[in-house]
């Protein structure tokens, strides 16, 4: 079978090294490089614990977290995967669709009975744990310990998983910005790049992202979403110390190696106007490091050193849309929220259905037919 897959972050990575593994001769379709999309702005929490209103939608993520786990064995070395533990304070925002809505101790309760590993730490154990943070920070309110929890390093694992679909399965990686599908009649048998080259498959699987309807000239096979902005701001090496990636109601930050940190805020985004003057100075992530400091007080001196903003691809219901299209044959897309807890699951499943013409049962209340009906 050749299949082209478009688009190489993290959920595109995790499809065509699958894809490949199986024994499908892909074609790999990337503009720009491997995570050099939405997939490099993230604050890259892998976790199913803030999808509580659906369980559907709950066991998928913990399906995505467990995948992560599970890859690892096949990349001997590996180290984009950092499980520290995350705290998570009362009234932090969710960073995903599906949160739960609920007050912290009823969610520590729904996710201990559905077999979540979380935990109430009091002020003195985070204290203990996180010894930087002011008390002022952390406050009396209940924090919810996630000790298995952790966080993804996109970019390197989308790279690593492109670079073994190429050199251990024989995909191959094509740079190039998808212009169109190859259609005919109701079928689709590959895309037109923006050069003008004609790739031609018998599955076109779009994991584009944010652009995943750029390229689809046909109304009638546009699955509707509900893109957000998001900003993240970098810190340089401060020498302040943080082991968990923390979910306060000020920030959301953790560390990102080398004494840096990522700091993000679901209350600053809406703020955004546009993905544009991504640079130190914007007001949002002078605000994010004014939090930062309020939480860790030893980053007071610290300037942002670097600032990344990007389209978020939400389909519009804000859960997955995973699965053919309806009305064209041998497409399948590929969008969701949560891209990076959901990518190494997803690869594996998308591989199942086309390789082995299995149904999910994890997928079924997450096809894009839901929009067509």
């Amino acid at each position: 079978m050749k299949a082209i897959v478009v688009g190489a972050g993290v959920v595109g990575a995790s499809v065509a090294y699958r894809l490949a593994q199986a024994g499908a001769d892909v074609t790999i379709v990337e503009e720009r490089r491997p995570g050099g999309g939405t997939s490099s702005v993230t604050y890259a929490w892998v976790n199913a614990c803030e999808k509580l209103t659906s369980h559907a939608y709950f066991k998928l993520n913990f399906a995505g977290r467990q995948a992560h786990e599970d890859i690892l064995a096949e990349f001997p070395g590996a180290d984009w995967y950092h499980r520290p533990g995350v705290l998570q304070w009362q009234d932090a925002e969710a960073e995903a669709g599906g949160r739960d809505g609920t007050d912290p101790l009823a969610k520590l309760r729904q996710l201990v009975a559905w077999g979540y590993p979380a935990e109430v730490l009091s002020l003195d154990d985070v204290r203990k744990l996180e010894p930087d943070l002011a008390p002022e920070a952390i406050g009396n309110a209940p924090v919810i310990h996630y000790p298995r929890d952790g966080w993804l390093d996109p970019v390197p694992y989308a790279g690593a998983l492109v670079g073994a679909a190429v050199e251990r399965h024989g995909a191959q990686l094509v740079e190039g910005r998808a212009e169109r599908l190859v259609l005919a009649e109701e079928r689709c048998d590959g895309i037109v790049l923006a050069d003008g080259r004609t790739l031609t498959a018998d599955w076109v699987v779009n994991c584009a992202g944010r652009w995943l309807n750029a390229f689809i000239e046909r109304p009638e096979h546009r699955i509707p979403l509900a893109p957000t902005l998001g900003i993240v701001a970098y810190t340089p090496p401060s020498g302040a110390r943080l082991r968990s990636a923390l979910r306060t109601p000020l920030v959301n930050m953790r560390p990102d190696g080398g004494g840096r940190f990522l700091l993000r805020s679901n209350e600053l985004d809406r703020l955004l106007q546009s993905d544009e003057d991504a640079v130190p100075a914007h007001p949002q992530a002078q605000e994010l490091m004014r939090r930062a400091a309020r939480t860790i007080p030893t980053l007071a001196k610290v300037q942002v050193e670097a600032v990344r903003i990007a389209t978020r691809p939400i389909p519009k219901d804000s859960y997955s849309a995973v699965g053919p299209v309806p009305g064209l044959g041998n497409y399948y897309a590929v969008v969701t929220h949560s891209g990076v807890t959901l990518g190494a699951f997803l690869g594996e499943a998308v591989a199942d259905e086309l390789i082995n013409g299995r149904s999910r049962e994890e997928l079924a209340e997450f096809r894009p037919s839901r929009f067509f009906s």
